[in-house]
């Protein structure tokens, strides 16, 4: 670790460029109100129903894209000084509701391959440092333990898969941990097209190579930043389902990291699962941009494809982007193109804030969802879609 610093600073301004147990105990601590309802929240008057909390509660939920921090230098302290993430910060993880974190941060460049190396080394450490808090998920088998247990699930991931040399430098990364892999972020790379690319073009004989040896070994395939094409080519390529870890609907957003419908129902036919995610510009294309706004995007998907194939990918930490340092937000947001077209605020009220979880549960809810829809929609489809995709044969 005496490299850490160095290493996560250069790591992590590429990421900037680019219920459990122990909840439910905290949950039911809380104080309660009348009509079944609880404050969850130190020195707020949020107010959260009691089948919403009970919900979270019983639910292994899953968020499919949220690192622990998204400020650099957060990053960058917590890697080079584990012991700066704090009892605290360790419970405000678990009464967040969520149980797994997939951690993906984007990553590229000519030194992929190294800078991915000490990324799931440093991970891997800081797991270790953190063993009684924390679990590496894995396998099928790793989501029953974490069940049992108080700790929080880490999943592994990279929002890019340029560290891939050739197939058999998935099977070296598969070793490390790494469980999902994006095939491409915003850009092109030897795999195929990102969603701000200029041209559309698709899949290349590399990338086929590529997801033949992910489907081979369990690593599941992931196209949330891919362009077009080479997202509908994914579900032709890969025999395993495709997840879509942190998108929104182009239907309702003409934005180019929203997926198209045909795009939504490949998908779905593989088994696949799309996590919805809170970032403004993703859900609606003006103001107010509310909660409700990223409800209809559930609403979309469960509607043309069924419940079974939604899920959530929050494409945040616990704080949100609007928290960070105003230096930190002003170089992430010079890292993309255009087209990203932020606005002034980058979160949504009512999903900026660790307790996100809950008022998610709550909309669900209003929407008219069974608990056993919102059940899947919390962690139940990803749940199930990664158990195929890690379950191989000889």
């Amino acid at each position: 670790m005496s490299a850490g610093n160095s290493i996560a600073r250069r790591i992590t301004r590429r990421a900037a460029i680019k219920a459990s147990a122990a909840a439910s105990v905290g949950v039911f601590a809380a104080p309660f109100l009348n009509r079944g309802r609880y404050l969850l929240f130190a020195g707020s008057n949020a107010e959260y129903s009691s089948r919403a909390v009970e919900l979270v509660g019983r639910t292994t939920v899953i968020d499919m894209l949220s690192p622990f921090a998204i400020s650099p230098s957060r990053h960058v302290q917590m890697f080079a000084h584990p012991e700066t993430f704090t009892p605290s910060d360790i419970q405000q993880f678990r009464s967040s509701g969520i149980r797994v974190f997939h951690i993906a941060i984007g990553n590229g460049g000519p030194e992929a391959y190294t800078e991915s190396l000490q990324f799931f080394g440093l991970w891997n450490g800081f797991i270790a440092h953190h063993g009684q808090s924390l679990m590496r998920i894995d396998d099928p088998a790793s989501f029953d333990e974490l069940k049992k247990s108080e700790k929080i699930g880490v999943l592994l991931g990279l929002q890019n898969s340029e560290h891939f040399r050739g197939p058999d430098d998935v099977d070296l990364f598969f070793s490390l941990g790494q469980r999902v892999s994006q095939l491409t972020y915003n850009a092109r790379n030897l795999i195929g097209n990102g969603s701000t690319e200029r041209r559309d073009d698709g899949i290349s004989d590399f990338g086929i190579a590529i997801v033949g040896r992910m489907n081979k070994l369990g690593m599941a395939v992931d196209v949330s930043h891919c362009g077009d094409r080479t997202t509908l080519d994914s579900f032709e390529i890969s025999k395993k389902p495709v997840l879509i870890t942190h998108a929104n609907c182009r239907a309702l957003v003409p934005h180019p990291r929203c997926k198209t419908d045909e795009a939504i129902k490949k998908m779905a036919a593989t088994g696949g699962v799309m996590g919805i995610t809170g970032v403004r510009m993703f859900v609606k294309v003006d103001e107010p941009t509310t909660i409700e706004d990223a409800l209809n995007h559930f609403d979309h998907v469960a509607k043309l494809v069924g419940v079974e194939h939604v899920g959530v990918g929050s494409d945040s930490d616990l704080q949100g982007y609007d928290k960070m340092p105003p230096k930190e937000n002003a170089q992430l947001r010079a890292g993309y193109k255009g087209s990203y077209a932020f606005r002034e605020k980058i979160d949504i009220e009512g999903l900026d804030h660790p307790k996100r979880m809950f008022d998610l549960a709550e909309g669900l809810i209003r929407r008219k969802y069974r608990d056993s829809d919102i059940e899947l929609i919390l962690g139940g489809n990803f749940r199930r879609a990664l158990t195929a995709i890690w379950t191989v044969t000889a």
